[in-house]
């Protein structure tokens, strides 16, 4: 595995970046333009892939995030994830229970899960989970049955019932989220930011991501 720390907020995790493809870009070219613009956090999230399909790019990715020292997470599929030697998993509410998931990977393994309430956080955190992506912030094209989105005030909520239940985990914003936010949305407390869209509809993506983690603090 990479330098992910379980204690970071400003790790890797600090910012993250979810594959996605446009009429310009696959998925694989999604990740290269994040890695070569500076972010060392990595999901493939492929939603209507087949598992040979996603493990197959997976590995395409993987050896890339290796030499840049990046984390690699996959979306959804925890059999495809330890098969390929990805660090972790990111779990959706409607994908396999963290607690599951750790009794199959390890503790070594990185858990992240899919939370829109203060109670999805605390089952969460109560499952075991390593971080929590929380959103979405707004409305976005690249994810199918969004939530209710929660802007600014809804992260000040969640972040001030866990800061009174005393769950420290990393809180990381998703969902629609563009360069123009970042500042208010790191300001309610959350521990760090994850795009898709906004960097590779930018006209140079790679310098886009480059200015966004240079604003991160990556």
């Amino acid at each position: 595995m990479g330098n992910y720390s379980k204690t970071y907020p400003a790790g890797p995790g600090r910012l993250q970046f979810i594959t996605h493809f446009t009429d310009k870009y696959s998925y694989y070219d999604s990740a290269m333009i994040a890695l070569e613009g500076g972010c060392r956090w990595i999901q493939l999230r492929m939603k209507d892939a087949g598992k040979a399909e996603l493990e197959s790019m997976a590995r395409l990715i993987l050896p890339e995030c290796r030499r840049r020292n990046a984390v690699f997470i996959i979306d959804d599929n925890v059999e495809a994830a330890l098969e390929t030697g990805a660090d972790g998993v990111h779990l959706g509410k409607n994908d396999m229970p963290v607690d599951e998931a750790r009794r199959l990977a390890g503790d070594s393994f990185i858990i992240g899960g899919t939370a829109n309430t203060a109670d999805d956080v605390c089952r969460l955190a109560a499952l075991g989970a390593d971080y929590i992506g929380c959103g979405p912030f707004r409305f976005t094209t690249t994810k199918k049955n969004l939530a209710p989105v929660l802007g600014l005030e809804g992260y000040r909520n969640i972040m001030s019932v866990m800061k009174e239940k005393g769950i420290a985990l990393p809180v990381v914003a998703i969902g629609g989220i563009t360069s123009e936010d970042i500042p208010k949305i790191l300001a309610t407390g959350v521990s760090g930011i994850a795009l898709s869209g906004s960097v590779l509809r930018a006209q140079d993506p790679v310098a886009e991501m480059k200015r966004i983690a240079a604003e991160t603090g990556v």
